[in-house]
């Protein structure tokens, strides 16, 4: 048993390596293993010393290799035979990471534990591509919902945001489009602006403009899929392709 177990969360942020914190590289430097996701760029494993044990623990939708339960066990174990383990997870280890439940499980064996966060897709993406959260005059709030709940369902909360004039990002809810702009639409919001991102800060980004009214087929016609997430607002109209993507959308709803 190492004398010295702590679990470190770090936030990998949206993908890009180069996004990662200055403080998040120097825990993996320090680190004696590192377990981490699957939307985690693999060249932040440099930062780790190279003989530090390297765990996949990656959870994508219908390719599980961990459940939950089993990963937080897999801390402890770590941490208690190894000593600091650094859990790299995609984004922010709190937006939708599930880090404070990783937290509390490993807290309980009195296990020291910290927080480096990151950068979440779900304001890091959309500002990459020149598309403001908030804007004034557009949007004076933003929600950022999930799009698969744990029962799978797409969160109720967004009933309720597509009736605000705030800007709503989706996230995990590619296979929920059809039921996203069906809110929308029973909101009155058909011309409402979306973009959809895919693999949001990688090379192989794909960006997609369009409206409620227009948004499924274009995803269908340029193949988008997940990883990616939906900007449901009037801020989108700030990236600098939506003049042209929209006179697009509306000849392909006539």
């Amino acid at each position: 048993m190492k004398n010295n177990p702590k679990l470190t969360l770090v936030g990998a942020g949206p993908g890009d390596p180069d996004l990662i914190s200055v403080k998040g590289a120097k825990a993996l430097a320090t680190a004696d293993a590192v377990l981490y996701d699957a939307l985690t760029h693999p060249d932040l494993l440099n930062y780790a010393p190279a003989n530090a044990p390297k765990v996949f623990v990656g959870k994508r939708a219908g390719q599980h290799s961990f459940t939950q339960d089993e990963i937080n066990k897999l801390i402890v174990e770590y941490a208690l035979n190894y000593g600091h383990v650094v859990r790299l997870k995609g984004g922010d280890p709190f937006v939708f990471g599930r880090g404070q439940e990783e937290i509390e499980h490993v807290e309980a064996f009195d296990i020291p534990t910290e927080v480096v966060p990151g950068i979440s897709s779900s304001i890091g993406v959309p500002g990459l591509q020149k598309i403001p959260v908030t804007s004034r005059g557009d949007s004076e709030s933003f929600w950022v919902i999930t799009g698969t709940t744990k029962d799978l369902a797409l969160s109720k909360d967004l009933a309720l945001a597509s009736q605000s004039s705030a800007t709503v990002i989706v996230l995990m809810g590619t296979k929920k489009l059809a039921l996203i702009a069906e809110t929308y639409r029973n909101s009155g919001r058909n011309d409402m602006p979306v973009a959809i991102i895919q693999n949001g800060s990688l090379e192989n980004e794909k960006v997609v403009l369009g409206t409620v009214d227009t948004i499924e087929q274009l995803a269908v016609d340029n193949a988008i899929g997940a990883p990616a997430i939906i900007v449901l607002g009037e801020v989108v109209k700030h990236h600098p392709n939506f003049n042209h993507a929209f006179v697009e959308a509306s000849y392909l709803k006539k």
